[in-house]
């Protein structure tokens, strides 16, 4: 059986791999010199040259890179600064799409695997006075049954649907003690009261059984693909929960990633691979933040040179601020590392 950290070192190389790859073959396709392929930061371990390019694996496994002839300096032989604005903006982004692509493989093989699914009724134990649910007319003891024609096997799919709808109108139906049906509309809220959820409701799972499923692949791909627009929703509404204070601001790094992996594995391959796919969309959308040092970094000083008529930013100004960029993403994954690392212990972890 693999380790913990095994496993999680060799996720998180291959997802910096596919983001590399991504600058890579597009730097390649439109003739741009890639003086160095990375994995890792410096300083180097290991490189071996293969025609232009230096394949490097480096000290600090906590990224990678695609050394780029002249990012910032249209003089360079090859240089990326010297194609047109598309291409640039293309090849920065191309690592990003890349990350942005594999989940929908990952997911459609996650659907594929024989993996284990709760399925039950999910019973409302609870409705919050003047909850969206209880002015709905949910009351205790129903059963929800579907949101949006989408089917509730468990409080986990309740959740996801609810996360995936806040803000939206929303059909909930309900089986009610009677076993009549009937379906209510609601709009699921961005900032509930503490302890009542986004509609209001207390539930809990009952009558489990436990399946074994796994889909064919031509059900398993547009399932896959479902899920990928699905968790790109999720990843937006999360953010938009952090930033408006709904939800409290967690963040985990490198240890934290690494604790989270190990348990998803110890549940199976599927839920693993879904886990892989959720950390390659969040690297994807990451690395497009403006920010010195990333991808979206880099992506505006070429969107600021178009708009000012293609006056460029001197290439040292350029390099000194993604360098400056640098040491403080670095600074703050470091005091991010050290809470995770305090949290654990205190938790007894």
């Amino acid at each position: 059986m693999l380790s913990t950290a095994g496993i999680f070192i060799g996720v998180l190389v291959g997802l910096i791999l596919a983001h590399e790859f991504g600058h890579f073959i597009t730097a390649k396709a439109f003739r741009v010199e890639v003086k160095e392929f990375g994995v890792g930061f410096p300083p180097r371990l290991f490189g071996k040259k293969r025609g232009e390019t230096i394949y490097s694996l480096n000290a600090i496994p906590l990224g990678g890179f695609t050394k780029l002839a002249g990012e910032e300096d249209p003089e360079a032989p090859r240089s990326l600064a010297a194609k047109p604005t598309g291409i640039r903006l293309l090849v920065l982004s191309a690592g990003s799409l890349m990350n942005l692509l594999v989940p929908l493989a990952l997911f459609t093989i996650a659907f594929m695997v024989p993996h284990n699914l709760v399925v039950g009724k999910v019973l409302v134990e609870e409705v919050a006075p003047d909850s969206p649910a209880a002015m709905a007319g949910i009351q205790n003891d129903d059963v929800i049954i579907s949101i949006n024609d989408k089917a509730i096997n468990n409080t986990g799919d309740l959740q996801r649907y609810i996360q995936l709808n806040l803000g939206k109108e929303t059909e909930i139906t309900i089986e009610h003690s009677d076993s009549t049906v009937e379906s209510f509309s609601l709009v699921p809220r961005w900032r509930p009261p503490a302890g009542e959820g986004a509609i209001g409701v207390a539930v809990k799972t009952i009558d489990t059984t436990i399946i074994r499923r796994s889909e064919p692949a031509w059900r398993a791909a547009p399932l896959g693909a479902a899920t990928c627009v699905e968790t790109f929703v999720l990843f937006k509404n999360g953010i938009l929960s952090m930033a408006t204070g709904a939800t409290p601001l967690e963040v985990r790094g490198p240890v934290g990633i690494a604790e989270i992996t190990g348990e998803v594995a110890r549940a199976g391959l599927s839920p693993l691979l879904e886990f892989v796919a959720f950390l390659s969309i969040n690297l994807g959308l990451i690395n497009l933040f403006p920010l010195p040092a990333l991808d979206g970094g880099r992506i505006i000083f070429v969107l600021l040179e178009k708009a000012r008529g293609g006056k460029r930013i001197p290439p040292r100004t350029q390099g000194l601020v993604h360098l400056i960029g640098f040491f403080l993403l670095i600074g703050i994954l470091i005091a991010i590392t050290f809470n995770d690392i305090t949290r654990i212990i205190s938790s007894g972890g």
